[in-house]
Order: C-alpha cells, then structure tokens, then sequence
C-alpha cells in the first residue's frame, strides 16, 4: 500500500491534480477521478491502476468533447481522433457509447446535417454527397436516410442559377459549356444537368419584345 502525501493543482491545467504517493510524484488526475482522495489515503495497486483507467476514460472524452466543439463529427471521425491520441480501444468505445448516451454522437444526425449544410454552402450531387458520407464511415442506411429527401435536379438548378451571374456576358455555346462542366465537377450527371442548363440559358437570356410588337399587330 501507497500512502498519498500530497494533491496539487497542475500549474498549466487547472483542471488537473497532481498525485504523490509516499512523498513523490506518482501520477495526475482529473480533479473529479480524484473528488474523493485525500492526504493520507492508502493506495492499493489495484486502486491505483484504477484510478489511472478511469482518469485515461475522462481523458478520452474531454479529447472527444473538444474535437466535436469545432463541428459535428460522425463517430468514426471521433474514433480516428482518439486513437491518433493514443487511447485504447476500450476507453474509445467507452468514450463513443458515453457519448451517443449524451446525444453527441449520432451517426443519423451527423448525415442530415451534413447533407443539409452542404446543399446550403456547397450543393453538390446525391452521388457526390454519398461518397463523402462513405468516407466518414457511415453505412448505407445512414446515407440513403439523409439523401431521401433530396431533389437532384432542383439543386443542380438553384446551384447553376447562382453560378450563372458569373456567366452571363458569354455566347450561348460558352455559356453552355462552362456551366456545364461546373454542374458536372459538383457531381450531377449530364442527363441532370443539359436540361438545367438549358432551363437557365432561357431564362437568363429571354429578350425583351420591341413596345411595338402586339395582339394588334398580329
């Protein structure tokens, strides 16, 4: 049995104690693994390492909590940054199942909203949307679930009508092919885009009839 001597504050993380045992430095912990220990406190071997498991899993999720404050994560993006931390695989699933318990991770969520804030910052095709879903490490149900809804041909018109401001001083066989290749880099497939293209040329480019061009003339 180790005898705690000592229990102070980490300098550069508050949040943090220092453990001595015996009168050296033993480990640290998160201050709430270590709510319950006091000065004179004996320490089995036993509790010690359990002490250390639990501080590893606090460790772990505080990683995790961190991560997902920049944006949502899907759960394999959180796996991927905790073992890049060097937890075990253990404290990682621990971590994950702790945190779709708090509503954190939830791999469903994660798909809409990505599918949603892409198709308002960068729209792009269903294709498109599904291989960048796959490369987070969700499933097809997952996938196909947040892309249901999603109307391919409207959002390759409402992405080429913005697209096309930029286009508008061109010849029609320009206009057609720049904007084309744009539709056709966010992933929509030509039978999806030569109609929208044409859509758009029309509307963009109606011209106005002569003031002397009426019923009564016809």
């Amino acid at each position: 049995m180790k005898k705690i001597t000592a229990i102070t504050v980490q300098k550069n993380s508050p949040s943090r104690v220092n453990i001595y045992l015996d009168g050296e430095f033993a480990f640290g912990l998160a201050r709430i693994t270590a709510a319950w220990l006091k000065n004179g406190d004996e320490l089995s071997e036993e509790k010690i390492a359990k002490l250390q498991d639990e501080d590893s899993r606090e460790r772990a999720y505080q990683q995790a909590m961190l991560f997902l404050g920049y944006r949502a994560r899907s759960e394999k993006e959180i796996r991927q940054n905790l073992k890049k931390h060097e937890y075990s695989t253990g404290v990682i699933e621990d971590t994950l199942e702790r945190l779709r318990k708090a509503g954190l991770a939830n791999d469903n969520e994660f798909a809409r909203a990505w599918v949603e804030n892409r198709n308002t910052f960068r729209p792009r095709s269903k294709k498109a949307l599904a291989i960048e879903l796959r490369q987070k490490g969700l499933d097809d149900e997952a996938i196909q679930a947040s892309l249901f809804n999603v109307d391919e041909e409207a959002l390759a018109y409402e992405t080429g009508l913005k697209r096309a401001t930029r286009l508008t001083s061109l010849e029609q066989s320009e206009f057609r092919k720049k904007l084309s290749e744009f539709l056709i880099r966010r992933g929509f497939s030509y039978s999806v885009v030569a109609p929208v293209v044409s859509r758009i040329w029309n509307e963009t480019h109606t011209e106005t009839l002569p003031d002397e061009y009426n019923e009564d003339m016809l």
